[in-house]
């Protein structure tokens, strides 16, 4: 008996159910009753092996029960999945009369990202420990002497609350020779005897019977009860009551009200007087169960609903009614009355929720995070009425991103259906309504609150990626400089945020000698005095870190500290050679005006404004005998030293920046005159190459490109040149272009004839002379004879001559063209009409000038003007020319032909000449250019 009490059953009917997300299976097992507490029922991890193993880490997956209440019967083990007793079942206690009997409760395994449900039958089988009892020990039964054999008489019946082959089974009666049982069951289930009469009875032989009724069971081992009956004989009555059906079937709803008449029975009796006066009664076997539910009128025979009956709990009433007259030695008349109870839609479904927190039952915690799927709550649902009232259609509101999904029967799984975040929503309520199909519908709701947990999946965020912030050199150490602020939404370590400085180095030091950072709040403080000069900007990472477990998060952002200059050094001269503050500049004696004396070079350390330096010179130079250019600090002189009386100066110079306030450097120059001319040279190349010295590489580059351009150019005019040498045609020199017609500026000025120069040229090339200073040696005798004299060694030598006419009283542009053809009275004829201005000009546009050409000149000669000095332009507006009136050009025109003519008043054979007069609207005076370009012998 005590090897069964501990059998255990783990029977194959695993019922497997699968769907689209979750595996779920039905174990069911079996186990006696009032076994030890701790008995091991099931091993889970044994049991569900075949579904374990397709886990991803099946040795890591643990186990949890979803049942309600404090002391749950059955426990399971989360590691290895036992399944044990935990407390005494008795199943006479759980159960009661049912025959199936069994405890109920989900398992599902942990982690829940690979969530497999378990549903765990265990049938508890009985045990016979329950014997049959009587509700009475002696049971008085009165029997008239009269009564037939045959006669039938209930009896109380006995109560075994085990079931099955432990429940009551049989009934025996003692021996004797009057009395015999019957043992009959009821349409309940329920077994009880009625005594039978076998033989006449004699009052007067014997009135009274002692027999012992035993009841027992068919158990192992068989228990028995008993009860005595105690039957008395009585004087007889001749007619007893008689009922008009011996059995009724009644139809009961169970939300009957009280007070409800459920039938009218009606038992008559011919007898007169007491005799046929009739009394109702329940029988006195019937349980105390049915005497609290139903009440019946003594009188008249009325039974009446005294106690709400309930369909859930009992679904039939089986009832013995005697009737008995009032008459000695009555016999009473049995009825039995059997009422049935008909369910109505009067239970609301029952929600039970089952959630992962354990001692909160209305909140359920999940992770953020979660993938879809995850576990959240189990759902069971269950109504006590039958048929389409218990039959329950289950739903869930609140929120899209929670389903409910069936498992089986009626339960459910609530799963995310959606990766839940909880820096945009912490909180969701649901809400379960089950509702069943009856007639009216009656539903229940329940609300349960899911909070999401925090997980650090939010790193430190900054606002920018670069941040940029100045400030001015010569701070404070420790002097505050900026805060830079991440944020991180996640909740308490995970969103507390330290801040770091990577390792990086300036100069060779690490930026942590430079700037610190306070861990807490991303202030930024200097840890030196900053130096412009020395780092103009600083660079560094800041990296926020948050206090996530088990990874913490970072994110970087870049921080750029500018150093703002301040006017803090003074400019430094490094040329020239200084000593005590002092420097010694030689200048030759024959140094004309604009001589460059020298340069001073100074540099400072600053930027900006406050590293821009003017000079100049404070003391020394009252008589103006130099002059500095305040930018480059070039020194020259402002008039020639040989009209200089002194030899020495000392020149007091200032340099200084542009800064607030500006700093300045003083210098002294000792200026002292001496005679050799080789010094020249040597002081101007020393100075010179001084100068050089100090030229910076973006100078030098800048002047290499200029060089590269104007090679370019020089190129081109080159191979235009050499293409009109080659042309044997006579060209036209025509030097002209003017615009307005008035020009307020122009200076006047006398004309001498020793600014009428005619310039021999030898095979083409023109000498380079001087405009500053000619030489007596280039007169035009001596240039008219050296032409003559090749002209007749050489007849096939080409020789080209200029004469150059510097005058301020040309009035108009002119052209024209003399060959030798042209006979000395037109040349004079010619002279005398351009005197008198009877050569009218003839605009044309080009560009944006205006050039004006005489009739007399060629039509293409447009395309060989030339530039004018550049130094401005002549109108024939100007009041200082006024026509008719006289000129000295008369008499400079006739003496500068005269030397080019030849005796006899004739332009040498193959000359041909050009006059053209300029006025130039940008220089201030005007040239006549007369260049003979090609002397070829006539033919």
């Amino acid at each position: 008996m005590n090897a069964k009490m501990h059998f255990r059953f783990v029977f194959a009917l695993l019922v497997v159910s699968f769907n689209s997300e979750v595996l779920g299976k039905n174990l069911k097992y079996r186990i006696y009753e009032e076994q030890r507490v701790g008995s091991v029922i099931a091993r889970l991890s044994e049991d569900v092996a075949d579904i374990l193993v397709k886990l991803p880490n099946p040795s890591t997956v643990r186990f949890r029960a979803m049942q309600r209440g404090n002391s749950p019967l059955l426990v399971v083990n989360e590691d290895s999945g036992e399944i044990s007793i935990g407390a005494k079942i008795d199943r006479e206690q759980l159960c009661q009369k049912n025959l199936n009997c069994s405890i109920e409760f989900d398992v599902i395994t942990l982690p829940t990202e690979h969530l497999q449900l378990f549903h765990i039958e265990v049938e508890v089988l009985d045990i016979n420990d329950n014997s049959p009892q009587f509700s009475r020990p002696l049971i008085p039964i009165e029997i008239s002497e009269s009564a037939a054999v045959g006669t039938r008489i209930p009896l109380d019946s006995a109560f075994d609350p085990d079931v099955g082959e432990n429940s009551l089974h049989t009934y025996s009666l003692s021996a004797n020779d009057f009395f015999n049982i019957e043992v009959r069951t009821r349409t309940d289930g329920a077994k009880y005897a009625e005594l039978i009469v076998v033989r006449e009875l004699d009052r007067e032989l014997k009135s009274s019977y002692e027999l012992q009724l035993t009841a027992s069971d068919m158990g192992v081992p068989q228990r028995s009860g008993s009860s005595i009956l105690k039957i008395s004989i009585s004087d007889s009555n001749d007619n007893s009551p008689a009922f008009e059906q011996q059995s009724y079937i009644i139809q009961l709803l169970e939300n009957s009200p009280i007070g409800t008449l459920l039938l009218d029975l009606n038992a008559t009796d011919p007898d007169e007087g007491a005799n046929g006066k009739i009394v109702y009664s329940f029988s006195s076997h019937v349980s105390p169960k049915i005497i609290e539910t139903f009440k019946i009128d003594s009188e008249r025979g009325h039974l009446t609903l005294f106690k709400q009956v309930d369909y859930e709990i009992t679904k039939s009433y089986e009832i013995d009614v005697q009737a008995q007259d009032l008459g000695p030695n009555s016999i009473p008349a049995h009825c039995k009355i059997i009422i049935k109870v008909v369910d109505v839609n009067d239970n609301k479904p029952e929600i039970n929720i089952n959630l992962m927190s354990p001692g909160k039952e209305e909140i359920s915690y999940i992770f953020e995070g979660d993938p879809i799927d995850t576990f959240v709550a189990l759902v069971r649902v269950q109504d006590k009425d039958s048929g389409l009232n218990g039959e329950i259609v289950c739903r869930l509101h609140g929120h899209g991103h929670f389903k409910l999904q069936k498992t089986y029967e009626n339960n459910y799984l609530i799963l995310t259906n959606a990766t839940l975040d909880r820096e945009k929503r912490s909180e969701y309520s649901l809400t379960v309504i089950a509702e069943d199909k009856g007639t009216p519908s009656l539903s229940t709701v329940k609300h349960f609150t899911v909070q999401i947990n925090d997980v650090n999946d939010n790193p430190p965020h900054f606002q920018r990626s670069r941040y940029e912030f100045a400030i001015s050199e010569n701070n404070s150490p420790g002097a505050y400089i900026t805060t830079v602020t991440a944020t991180d939404p996640d909740l308490g370590e995970n969103g507390q945020v330290t801040y770091t400085m990577l390792e990086s180095f300036i100069l060779g030091s690490s930026i942590t000698t430079y700037v610190t950072i306070d861990p807490s709040n991303g202030a930024i403080y200097a840890l030196r005095i900053f130096d412009h000069e020395e780092v103009s900007q600083i660079t560094f990472v800041v990296e926020a870190r948050d206090g996530g477990s088990p990874k913490q998060l970072v994110s970087n952002t870049t921080v750029v500290l500018t150093i703002i200059d301040e006017n803090d050094n003074i400019p430094v001269v490094i040329g020239p050679a200084l000593r005590n503050n002092t420097a010694e500049i030689s200048i030759p004696k024959g140094a004309e005006s604009g001589f460059h004396v020298t340069r001073i070079r100074a540099m400072d350390r600053d930027s900006g404004v406050n590293a821009e330096l003017s000079c100049s010179i404070v003391a020394g130079n009252e008589e103006n005998i130099f002059v500095i250019d305040p930018r480059s600090c070039d020194i020259h002189t402002n008039v020639s030293m040989e009209s200089v009386p002194y030899t020495e100066w000392e020149l007091s110079v200032v340099i200084q920046d542009k800064g607030n306030p500006q700093l300045h450097t003083k210098v002294l120059l000792k200026c002292m005159i001496f005679e050799y001319a080789e010094s020249v040279t040597s002081t101007a190349m020393t100075s010179v190459s001084q100068a050089s010295l100090d030229v910076s590489m973006i100078i030098i580059i800048s002047l290499g490109a200029i060089c590269a351009v104007l090679l370019v150019i020089m190129v081109l005019f080159a191979t235009r040149c050499n293409r009109e040498k080659k042309d044997t045609r006579s060209y036209n020199c025509r030097v002209a272009e003017s615009t307005y017609q008035h020009h307020p500026k122009r200076p006047s000025r006398q004309i001498h004839k020793g600014d009428i120069t005619l310039v021999p040229t030898v095979n083409g090339t023109l000498p380079i002379r001087s405009h500053h200073r000619p030489s007596p040696s280039s007169s035009p005798t001596l240039e008219r004879g050296q032409m003559g004299s090749r002209q007749s060694h050489n007849s096939h030598q080409s020789l080209n001559s200029l004469v150059t006419i510097s005058s301020n009283h040309v009035p108009e542009n002119f052209s024209l063209e003399l060959t030798h053809a042209t006979p000395a009275v037109e040349v004079s004829q010619l002279l005398s009409m351009l005197h008198q201005g009877q050569y009218q000009p003839r605009p044309s546009f080009r560009g944006n000038k205006y050039s004006r050409s005489y009739r007399y000149a060629l039509q293409d000669m447009d395309k060989f003007s030339l530039k004018d000095s550049g130094r401005g332009d002549s109108e024939a507006g100007d009041s200082d020319y006024d026509l008719g009136r006289d000129s000295p050009i008369d008499r400079l025109l006739g003496e500068g032909f005269s030397d080019l003519f030849l005796t006899d008043g004739r332009i040498p054979a193959g000359v041909t000449c050009s006059f053209r007069g300029k006025n130039s609207q940008h220089s201030p005076s005007s040239n006549i250019r007369i260049r003979v370009l090609r002397m070829t012998p006539s033919r």
